[in-house]
């Protein structure tokens, strides 16, 4: 079964400082029909102006996967970490027992846009941890790179659930297919550009819902770049 999620139907927020689009409910935004999606909880598209951002503030019993798409940001958590991070850049935060941590534009002069994902952990009460890693537009091209895995493998960052996020940059001549195992579902986001997923057209900030479907196929890109959500049911 396939079920498309507009980009133009996504909750919305501006705070001046803030302009979000929540996928699924989120804060102020409530939809009883987008709720989640197996443990996918949030994926919010968020652009902050320069030198703004999010103060201080606390999580517990949360995976949270930051991906930078433009512009560099600024985090510091209670853990003791401080970075920036740009494009290409991965974050992964495991709230555990508890994180605090605050997330600002760096620039003085220019935006951030980034994806901001919550996938709900399959074990609580654990010591929070954060990791960050760096996949090249190179790794990415015409291919699934793994990005996010509960194992850390290939590169990708380790995240206490059994879901496998994989991102790729396409054009027109690729076509991509990946395999789903029985009881699996996915969720396919177009960060920018245009794709069709199981025939689905897709464009910019739109995405696809797949329950009871062996296979997820991507093709007929357009300067394309999607991420990939393979999940529990």
């Amino acid at each position: 079964m396939l079920q498309i999620r507009k980009s133009n139907a996504r909750g919305r927020a501006d705070h001046g400082w803030l302009r979000s689009q929540h996928s699924f409910s989120f804060a102020d935004y409530f939809d009883l029909e987008h709720m989640g999606f197996g443990p996918l909880r949030v994926i919010n598209e968020d652009q902050v102006h320069a030198g703004r951002g999010f103060g201080t503030h606390s999580h517990r019993d949360m995976e949270i996967i930051s991906y930078v798409l433009d512009g560099a940001l600024e985090h510091k958590d209670s853990m003791g970490n401080g970075s920036v991070l740009r494009y290409g850049d991965v974050q992964r935060m495991s709230a555990g027992t508890g994180v605090a941590h605050s997330e600002y534009n760096h620039s003085s002069t220019e935006p951030v846009h980034f994806l901001q994902i919550w996938i709900e952990p399959n074990v609580t009460g654990i010591a929070p941890s954060h990791e960050e890693k760096h996949v090249d537009a190179a790794s990415k091209q015409g291919r699934l790179r793994l990005i996010a895995s509960p194992d850390g493998r290939d590169g990708s960052v380790l995240i206490h659930q059994n879901a496998s996020i994989y991102a790729s940059i396409m054009r027109s001549a690729d076509q991509l297919n990946h395999a789903l195992a029985a009881g699996r579902i996915a969720y396919v986001h177009v960060v920018r550009g245009q794709v069709t997923v199981n025939g689905t057209a897709l464009s910019t900030g739109d995405a696809l819902k797949l329950s009871d479907e062996s296979t997820v196929t991507l093709a007929q890109a357009e300067d394309a770049e999607i991420l990939l959500f393979d999940l529990p049911n």
